[in-house]
């Protein structure tokens, strides 16, 4: 028996297993969910994310062919509530501007979802996951699945009477769930990687250190969403004053604490503009900590942080510009990719190879 199979059958892994295939994969995946949230984001700001009132699964991937079928797509988007206050007068040619978003958002995510299943299907049937994988691929799937439902009662928050939006909390549960999702399916692709050199290693751990500085992000994260879903980036185009005042007393104290802090999009920003600051600061510290192991992760979240508050502040100045605004949330979804990989070299163990 080759020494290779030895070491394989003494750590319980199929001589079958293709582990570096598996990360290769769950990479491209990844990368999948960060254009995901790029398109996401360009679908919020255009306003397009309610041009599409009914989910169909299955017969919604085909968009309409006939002048008749965008006629009846056109009728259902005027009966609600945000045609009126938003887009009144809307011509068909509009409309099905708004809609190609929408339609392209849903159909990534569509895509993605194929593109996971059946290629773990394909490593299922040939036995080439690696023991103890199984299950974690399994869960990331239906996470991703999760995702997608929560997506749907984001859309179906804003077409509700009254309503001429999706509700904030709703895009952040569906925002914060995709960037969970892909920092699961990174973390195992870390895992798969390491296990592809070494098969003595066992899958990294959580450090302390890690999880305080991805609590302080999600932070951060959840009010960038609160920030897209209030609109809360157009209360002021200066910086670092907000209109004259370095905090908004005015509106803060109109509103109940609970309310202002997660309601008030003057409070939100002011929160979202110097948390941001917090965050640095942790994010430093987790960088500083992975320099000796890894140099390269290290550089990438120091200049993807630098690079995320200097793009929020000129948003801000800009007047919240589509290109600017996506550019800040390609960024951001970066972040949380350099952060992942950090955290990941710091729980890694066994890291000599056999």
């Amino acid at each position: 028996m080759r020494k290779a199979d030895s070491v394989l059958q003494s750590t319980h892994i199929p001589v079958t297993a293709r582990p570096k295939a598996i990360a290769n994969w769950l990479f491209f995946v990844a990368a999948l969910i960060v254009a995901m949230v790029v398109v996401g984001g360009v679908t919020r700001l255009t306003e397009s994310g309610l041009s599409i009132t009914q989910w169909d699964p299955i017969s919604g991937i085909i968009p309409p062919l006939s002048h008749a079928q965008w006629q009846a797509e056109f009728a259902h988007y005027r009966e609600i509530d945000q045609y009126a206050a938003i887009h009144a007068g809307m011509t068909l040619t509009q409309f099905k501007g708004i809609f190609f978003w929408e339609y392209s958002h849903r159909l990534l995510g569509r895509f993605i979802g194929m593109a996971f299943f059946i290629p773990l299907v394909w490593f299922a049937i040939r036995r080439q996951i690696p023991r103890g994988y199984g299950w974690r691929l399994v869960a990331l799937l239906a996470l991703g699945g999760l995702q997608g439902a929560f997506g749907w009662l984001m859309v179906r928050s804003g077409l509700q009477p009254g309503m001429i939006e999706v509700s904030h909390y709703w895009l952040a549960i569906h925002l914060i769930t995709a960037l969970f999702t892909m920092a699961g399916i990174l973390w195992t692709a870390f895992d798969l990687r390491q296990l592809s050199t070494n098969p003595l290693a066992r899958p990294a751990v959580l450090r302390p250190v890690a999880i305080t500085v991805g609590l302080i992000l999600l932070i951060q994260l959840i009010y960038g969403a609160f920030m897209a879903g209030l609109r809360a980036g157009l209360v002021t185009d200066q910086w670092p004053l907000m209109n004259g005042h370095f905090f908004p007393y005015a509106e803060f104290s109109s509103h109940p604490l609970a309310d202002a802090l997660f309601n008030d999009p003057y409070t939100v920003h002011f929160i979202h503009r110097w948390w941001a600051w917090v965050t640095l600061g942790a994010l430093v510290v987790l960088a500083r900590k992975v320099r000796g192991i890894r140099r390269s992760a290290s550089v990438a979240v120091h200049s993807l942080i630098g690079i995320q508050i200097l793009l929020g502040i000129a948003v801000v100045m800009a007047g919240v510009p589509i290109w600017l605004a996506a550019s800040h949330q390609l960024v951001g979804a970066l972040l949380v990719v350099a952060t992942t990989w950090c955290a990941h070299l710091l729980g890694e163990r066994g890291r000599r190879t056999v």
